[in-house]
């Protein structure tokens, strides 16, 4: 089990998650504007850097 990719997972999902929610409320004109801003960003942040531990770890067995 290869705990880098691992971790990656869990931020790509956590990052989709927050990217959902973002546009969620967005659409719904709910939530203050800052911290939409922030969860957005936070959110995009985790999905690039898990995508990028997902793609830059290699297996090896």
């Amino acid at each position: 089990m290869n705990l880098k990719r691992t971790f990656g997972a869990v931020l790509t999902v956590l990052g989709i998650v927050g990217l959902i929610y973002t546009g969620v409320q967005i659409i719904q004109h709910t939530g203050a504007p800052t911290t939409l801003i922030v969860v957005g960003l936070i959110s995009v942040i985790f999905f690039f850097t898990g995508i990028s531990l997902v793609r830059n770890t290699k297996d090896e067995a």
